[in-house]
């Protein structure tokens, strides 16, 4: 080695070290480099809003950057989900929604992303059973007995339903068809006015979110005859599944979860997870989800992903079953 190549070796290896870092800075682990934005496809104030603003809260405790929740409600939360599937794929941009992305995907015309290519499902944060609830003073103490006077009664049972194509809808739409019964669906223009005739008794029946059903059933004004789960869940015990009361096959799960763009780069999307699992982990957010009849899910990436293209798949069948259209 001559004194000139000796004089080079500090300034080849000074850039060099200055490639190495330029490179780590702009890999995926420097994540977040600026701060988070969540959409929420519905209207402030719901269950999905309440979730996103914790778990965003949270996030933003475990990643060290500012976490902005925005409510972009709007064509059955379509508006909301294709802001997020037209993102950059950086993970600055996340989607915290719920099975209505699923049933969207073959309910809603024209819908502009897809619900599979366009989003990467990065963790289940919850799962909500439904349960089929009447008006106490229906006369109808079981399931059998609900499906006796549905067959036998005169004047057709009817069922309500926060609007056409939604969760409740469809499940009174697939226990029609597996328990041979005809009832006249009642569509209204979100929860309030559901709970409003049913407790009034103007609307006998109801596949209501257990979260929003559970004060009512408690309090004796609501009568629970199942639940859509494959278990019985914790906060009914003593309420039976529709699949132990003479429906195998029957078994809906609500639930939420937090998506990202598509071709996000692996190494966020696997952080992500992993924050979000130590969320769900956490006592406070699993006593937080109890109270209000959720079951915390969290999980990897890769199970999710499996788990919203079986829901696609699912209600595409439901729908074109039942024909259910969009309001």
């Amino acid at each position: 080695m001559n004194k000139r190549q000796f004089l080079r070796l500090p300034l080849l290896s000074a850039i060099a070290w200055a490639c190495v870092a330029g490179t780590a800075s702009a890999q995926p682990s420097a994540y977040p480099g600026k701060p988070i934005t969540i959409i929420v496809p519905f209207a402030a104030g719901g269950s999905t809003d309440t979730m996103a603003r914790l778990i965003g809260k949270k996030l933003s405790a475990h990643l060290n950057q500012p976490v902005i929740v925005e409510n972009r409600p709007g064509a059955g939360s379509t508006i909301g989900s294709a802001i997020v599937a037209k993102a950059p794929p950086d993970g600055h941009t996340l989607l915290v929604s719920t099975i209505s992305l699923a049933i969207n995907a073959s309910l809603q015309p024209n819908v502009p992303f897809d619900a599979v290519k366009d989003l990467q499902p990065v963790t289940q944060i919850s799962s909500l059973p439904l349960v089929l609830v009447v008006n106490s003073s229906l006369p109808a103490r079981n399931l059998r007995e609900f499906v006796e006077l549905a067959r036998n009664r005169p004047v057709k049972l009817n069922y309500a339903s926060s609007g056409n194509g939604t969760s409740p809808h469809l499940a009174g739409e697939m226990f029609k068809t597996m328990a041979k019964v005809d009832m006249v669906h009642v569509p209204y223009k979100g929860n309030a006015p559901v709970m409003n005739d049913l407790l009034a008794g103007h609307v006998d029946a109801h596949f209501g979110l257990l979260p929003a059903m559970l004060p009512q059933v408690k309090n004796g004004k609501l009568r629970a005859l199942a639940v859509t789960t494959e278990k019985r869940t914790p906060a009914l015990p003593d309420v039976p599944t529709l699949a132990e009361s003479g429906f195998p096959d029957y078994e809906i799960n609500s639930w939420q979860g937090l998506f990202a763009p598509a071709q996000t780069p692996p190494e966020v999307v696997r952080r992500l997870s992993e924050v979000m699992n130590r969320i769900i982990d956490e006592p406070e957010f699993r006593t937080s989800l109890s109270k209000e009849g959720s079951d915390p899910v969290g999980g990897s990436s890769e199970q999710f992903t499996r788990h919203v293209e079986n829901e696609v798949r699912k209600w595409a069948r439901v729908v074109k079953e039942s024909g259910a259209k969009p309001d």
